[in-house]
């Protein structure tokens, strides 16, 4: 379960193959860690999900492997049971022989507001950082991307990424279960993608230079984070927490994250997007039974988070390095 031995193979015969020099040592770490705690009860649940025939694959127009009638319903039961001791599944949603795993964020709308706007990525490298399970790694590949590789070091988002790539085992599409902090300077991958990921950041300056590391030149940055209102010098920090969330640090208005992109040398920045997030997108589902956004809002006063700050406004801002 923990074998990369075919991701090495994928780097050894491609243009990131320097990152083999640091890569092989960081996994072996991490695979020491995983082999405690709740990824050993994980780790059973992918042992016995069952082998299927998938009869059929959608990438262009969702996330959906195999049909209904592929399997019996025995096997539907036990692969639902499966995948529910997975939860909480928060970016999806994945179909899967007819099983709808109805996760909290309909990450597909947010594909839908960023794809009319990027570089085609057929035959492209591609990186997404801070990629959670791996929704939209699916995606980019249904998008014709050559190699799509994810980083992300939750183990509960490597569990839901392998329970997924169990029924289409692509060799090209990859979750990492490293952070940005861990990358060497690769300057390889014609895209890079970072959404929902630089409001946790707590030196985001650092990080869209981390993630400038990562792009050839002339390479495309497609960032997807939290905004506010404001000019070229509005950045809001909040307190303990926003929206509940204790790991917020820096919310940029959209002029003041084109700044620091143009700082760091990034050009052709767009504003692609602005998007109130609604709860339709993000809710609490039978696969995400805990709080969602109507908890994270002042209940008298939608505009505001339960702590009194603008509630989330997203941006897709795109750059080339």
């Amino acid at each position: 379960m923990l074998d990369f031995s075919a991701f090495y193979a994928l780097l050894a015969q491609s243009r990131l193959s320097p990152w083999l020099e640091t890569l092989p040592a960081q996994l072996a770490s991490w695979s020491k860690t995983a082999l405690h705690g709740d990824f050993k009860q994980w780790q059973k649940v992918l042992t016995n999900l069952p082998q299927t025939e998938v009869s059929h694959i959608e990438l262009a127009n969702a996330v959906e492997f195999g049909t209904a009638s592929d399997i019996s319903k025995g096997e539907a039961e036990r692969i639902r049971f499966l995948l529910q001791q997975l939860k909480p599944w928060r970016k999806g949603p994945f179909q899967l022989h007819g099983i709808d795993i109805d996760t909290e964020w309909r990450s597909d709308w947010k594909w839908q507001r960023v794809l009319p706007h990027i570089s085609d990525l057929t035959n492209r490298y591609v990186l997404d950082v801070g990629c959670g399970s791996g929704y939209h790694l699916w995606r980019m590949r249904g998008a014709g991307a050559k190699c799509v590789v994810g980083i992300d070091p939750s183990q509960l988002f490597y569990a839901q990424f392998q329970a997924i790539k169990h029924f289409n085992p692509d060799l090209a599409v990859n979750l990492i279960p490293i952070g940005i902090d861990e990358m060497p300077v690769l300057k390889q991958f014609d895209t890079v993608f970072s959404m929902g990921v630089l409001y946790h950041r707590r030196s985001p300056v650092d990080f869209l230079q981390q993630l400038k590391n990562q792009l050839r030149p002339g390479g495309e940055l497609v960032l997807e984070t939290l905004v506010v209102e404001g000019d070229a010098q509005t950045v809001l920090m909040p307190g303990e927490r926003y929206a509940k969330m204790r790991n917020v640090w820096f919310i940029p208005s959209t002029a003041a994250l084109s700044h620091w992109l143009e700082r760091l040398g990034f050009s052709d920045i767009r504003l692609v997007d602005l998007n109130t997030t609604s709860f339709e997108e993000q809710r609490a589902t039978a696969w995400m039974e805990n709080e969602s956004l109507i908890d994270f809002l002042d209940p008298n006063d939608h505009s505001k988070t339960i702590e009194g700050y603008p509630a989330p406004l997203r941006a897709v801002l795109i750059a080339r390095a």
